[in-house]
């Protein structure tokens, strides 16, 4: 951010000097990057063991995407709800309440998965989804107070820390069953225990140490430099990191690269476990698959931020299209006993889903003002969110009808329609025709 020279208070707030705001978004992504290790724990517990658990319980496999589209459609009224908190209030109530409500319907998983309740799991579930939601609304928080060429990064921060917690959920899923029958539960629940402790403290840390809140603190420092610079007659900065208006066609083009690989990444991820046992793997076997998967989602954080960076929001989000199609043609083509060449398949599908999420994350900041950024990034989660039950309700018909190598297909190929989405919203529109000389 650059430096401003602080005015006297006959001329208004003063401005921050860039040094106060380096030092508070290294706080801010420090609270962020513990509660997201804590928070990926809870995140990991519903791709793991959500599709299963709803099989055991319900005795379907066309059931079984089930969970994963009432859990990404209760994210939903998740993102909606915390969006508008933040709107108001700031990324600290928001992301704190959020992620109190996830630990609630985790806990509720966990106990209607000891009644046998189906009624009450799909509504804990729901529930659930609001914790979801949260874990990636907070990469919005890392962004807030980040100048435009470090934005990519800042976001890769947030999602590299929910690497920990997200894999060591899947890997924790015999040990947590084996708590969990200790419990007299079933052993599938473990991970919603798990959920249920990691989201709860989440919330806690974030409440008390996400000091000074992002989001506030970023419309401060615009309203501030607006004022600033009218005082001083100064010129615009020909790169603003707050534009004044929405730019709809990067607001389009973010959209649509989060959006469908959301979508295609949700629908072969949820029933890849279920694949994996129909063929004889066992739960460890599928446990550590997803363990990989979630690893290729946040692990090459750092590298893809700095690639967002400096080569560019677009061509990584053109990236993201073609892996993702290469994950669906290598799930499609890799046979059903082995285990190397399915884990491939959701490496890719992982890594490609990354790079749609950092660079769409970094096109929408750069395309919103900080005065409506909450809220608007709160609606565009709703669409995140409803690409996800879309991709887990339909999943199990999908491999139910066609098998899993369609379903496989498909993802990837809506996936790589993204590559020309992007080339249209990008291009410029042709500028109109001069007027004839003395025309009105």
């Amino acid at each position: 951010m650059t430096e401003r020279t602080e005015l006297s208070p006959a001329h208004g707030p003063p401005v921050l000097t860039a040094p106060p705001v380096a030092t508070a978004q290294r706080r801010i992504l420090t609270v962020l990057v513990l509660s997201q290790v804590l928070s990926g724990a809870g995140l990991a517990a519903g791709i793991t063991v959500g599709a299963l658990l709803a099989e055991e319980m319900l005795g379907s496999t066309g059931t079984a995407g089930l969970p994963s589209a009432l859990f990404t459609g209760g994210s939903a009224f998740g993102a909606v709800a915390v969006g508008r908190l933040c709107q108001r209030w700031g990324r600290r109530p928001g992301l704190a309440l959020g992620y109190g409500v996830g630990a609630l319907g985790s806990l509720g998983v966990v106990v209607a998965a000891a009644t046998a309740d189906a009624v009450l799991l799909f509504v804990s579930l729901t529930v659930y989804g609001a914790g979801t939601a949260t874990n990636l609304m907070a990469r919005y928080a890392g962004a807030d107070l980040a100048a435009p060429e470090r934005r990519g990064r800042a976001v890769s921060t947030v999602l590299m820390a929910t690497t920990l917690g997200a894999v060591a959920g899947p890997l924790l899923v015999t040990a947590t069953g084996e708590v969990a029958h200790g419990w007299g539960i079933p052993r599938l629940a473990g991970p919603f225990a798990l959920a249920t402790v990691a989201f709860a403290a989440a919330a806690v840390l974030l409440g008390t140490l996400l000091r000074p809140d992002p989001l506030r603190l970023a419309r401060t420092l615009a309203d501030a430099a607006a004022l600033a610079d009218a005082a001083v007659q100064a010129d615009a900065d020909p790169a603003p990191s707050t534009p004044a208006r929405p730019d709809r066609r990067r607001l389009l083009a973010g959209t649509s690269v989060m959006v469908t690989g959301q979508l295609a990444m949700i629908a072969i991820m949820t029933m890849t476990p279920v694949h994996m046992r129909a063929h004889g793997h066992s739960t460890g076997a599928a446990g550590l698959v997803i363990a990989l998967h979630v690893a290729a989602m946040f692990l090459p954080s750092p590298l893809t931020g700095i690639l967002v960076d400096r080569a560019g929001r677009l061509p990584v989000a053109a990236a993201s299209g073609v892996t993702l199609c290469a994950a669906g043609a290598v799930a499609a083509l890799a046979p059903a006993h082995s285990v190397p060449a399915l884990a491939t398949a959701l490496v890719l599908l992982g890594l490609g889903w990354n790079f749609g999420l950092i660079s769409g994350t970094a096109l929408v900041t750069d395309a919103l003002p900080a005065a409506t950024r909450a809220r608007t990034q709160g609606l565009l989660d709703v669409a995140l969110a409803v690409a996800g039950a879309s991709g887990g309700l339909s999943s199990g018909v999908v491999v139910v009808a066609g098998g899993f190598p369609l379903l496989a297909l498909a993802g990837g190929a809506l996936a790589l329609a993204v590559v020309p989405v992007l080339a249209l919203t990008v291009r410029r529109p042709r500028p109109l025709p001069a007027a004839p000389e003395g025309s009105p």
